[in-house]
């Protein structure tokens, strides 16, 4: 049970931190609640998982996880244009929409 208990707890860390690392008006552009919301849902998952056993509590907090991996962080990563940790090889910092822009030659 102890192995479950630590990938709950591992799972709610990861999802806090990644929360925590996009930008505030990538959810607003996403159209998901604030930044605040998943920071406050995602905080107390990782507070209960460490501080109170009671497996209902911790099966709500495994949830709100499962939902942010699930749907918020993709739509995060589509609005902010990246893959979040993996942005090697995505183009020169001169690329436009539609391809290299060449300063019109």
């Amino acid at each position: 049970m102890w192995l479950i208990f630590t990938a709950m707890l591992a799972l709610a860390i990861v999802a806090f931190v990644m929360a925590a690392i996009f930008r505030d008006d990538a959810y607003r552009a996403a159209d998901k609640q604030n930044k605040g919301f998943w920071l406050i849902i995602l905080g107390v998952a990782v507070a209960v998982n460490l501080f109170v056993p009671m497996l209902f509590l911790q099966l709500a907090g495994l949830v709100a996880t499962i939902v942010f991996f699930v749907d918020v962080r993709p739509a995060l990563q589509q609005v902010s244009g990246g893959k979040g940790f993996r942005r090697r090889g995505r183009g020169s910092s001169s690329d436009g929409p539609y391809g290299p822009y060449n300063g019109g030659r």
